[in-house]
């Protein structure tokens, strides 16, 4: 069976991390694997993708549909035919789905990995109409729907998902042998400049808006107002990066916040540098990172966007209203920090070993989906 994904492009997050875990896991043989993306500019996962066998082919123009429906067919004349079309990219699926069956794909997939009602509702006119359109599209030509969550499928399907047959619930999973390594804290903290002792809180995601991150320095402003042996480690990259870094300056936190960029190793962080992880998101649809938190055993104070899926460990996670003052959020992470176990909890990895976020788990149901999708 032949399968193109389609996203916007193979750097790090949860969708392409998810995508990754899959191509390194299915055989090959069985099941090849491209993926169009919508940008010729090289990405992380770009060469490994490469060099398992699969193709990274360049779909360009998305935001002019004429020129990129012939891009799109070129590619499927140059490198298909395909079985499958599994498309990642939100609203713009509708599109894209209404391509591969003009094209002669049988089965076209959109796939929901995050919840933008809130924002789409205040916008404006223009926008609203398109939104629609591409819902109508989705609805008329896919064959099956997935979603990350069930407020992933109420923003993709509407809010009546569960009466189209059509639609489900895909839970992405993750490969949870990197959590099972055998790291030293002591060897992971000198590497990073973190001192042995302090209490490390954890964010990883890139950095825009959704994430939060000007909102994450309130918070780490406020405990430092109590506590000098607490420090913020934030993973990732991205556009709000220089600004988060002047307010880090101004706030004089230089030496409470370290920034460690774009890492290939956040379990081996999780596991050897962090003490908590935080994720006051204003919207998700189901972070890996959450999941990849818990089964890390660690302690996770997230926001109430965040779909009640994700709250695998239960006595691990603790929501907060991502409203609420920075100071209500600090106190919770003050709490941990008196608080904190010793060791980790190294039973939570058993809970996520026998849930539907297991790569295993996740890898058959995608399948399934695949061989029954008429």
């Amino acid at each position: 069976m032949r399968i193109l994904h389609v996203v916007g492009g193979m750097n790090r997050g949860g969708a392409e991390t998810w995508l990754m875990n899959l191509l390194r896991l299915v055989d090959p043989v069985d099941y090849h694997m491209d993926f169009m993306v919508h940008t010729s500019d090289q990405a992380t996962f770009n060469n490994e993708i490469r060099d398992a066998g699969s193709q990274v082919i360049p779909c360009l123009k998305p935001r002019d549909p004429i020129q990129h429906a012939r891009n799109f067919r070129s590619v499927i004349r140059e490198y298909g035919p395909y079985d499958v079309l599994h498309s990642h990219v939100h609203y713009y699926s509708g599109f894209v789905l209404w391509l591969g069956h003009s094209s002669g794909v049988q089965k076209l997939i959109a796939h929901g990995h995050t919840d933008t009602k809130d924002s789409e509702e205040k916008a404006g006119k223009q926008r609203r109409i398109y939104v629609n359109l591409m819902k109508r599209l989705i609805s008329r030509y896919a064959v099956c729907g997935l979603a990350a969550s069930k407020r992933a499928a109420e923003d993709l399907f509407g809010l009546d998902w569960t009466n189209d047959p059509r639609w489900r619930l895909l839970y992405c999973g993750i490969d949870l042998e990197l959590f099972k390594q055998t790291v030293d804290p002591r060897q992971v903290r000198a590497e990073m400049g973190i001192p042995e002792k302090v209490f490390v809180v954890g964010h990883v995601g890139r950095f825009s808006e959704v994430k939060n991150h000007s909102f994450i320095i309130d918070i780490a402003s406020e405990v430092a107002k109590t506590a000098v042996d607490v420090r913020l480690l934030l993973v990732g990259d991205g556009p709000l990066r220089p600004m988060i870094e002047r307010k880090v300056e101004n706030l004089g936190l230089r030496n409470k916040v370290i920034f460690a960029g774009a890492r290939a190793d956040v379990p081996r962080l999780m596991l050897g540098a962090m003490d908590a992880c935080i994720l006051p998101s204003l919207r998700e649809g189901l972070p890996l990172v959450l999941i990849e938190a818990q089964a890390a055993g660690l302690p996770c104070i997230f926001s109430d966007f965040i779909s009640e899926e994700a709250d695998i460990v239960k006595h691990l996670v603790k929501r907060l209203a991502v409203d609420s003052p920075a100071a209500i959020w600090a106190t919770a992470i003050l709490d941990l920090q008196r608080n904190k176990p010793t060791p980790k909890d190294a039973k939570a990895i058993t809970v996520l070993e026998h849930s539907a976020f297991n790569i295993k788990s996740s890898a058959e149901e995608l399948i399934k989906v695949y061989e029954g999708c008429n």
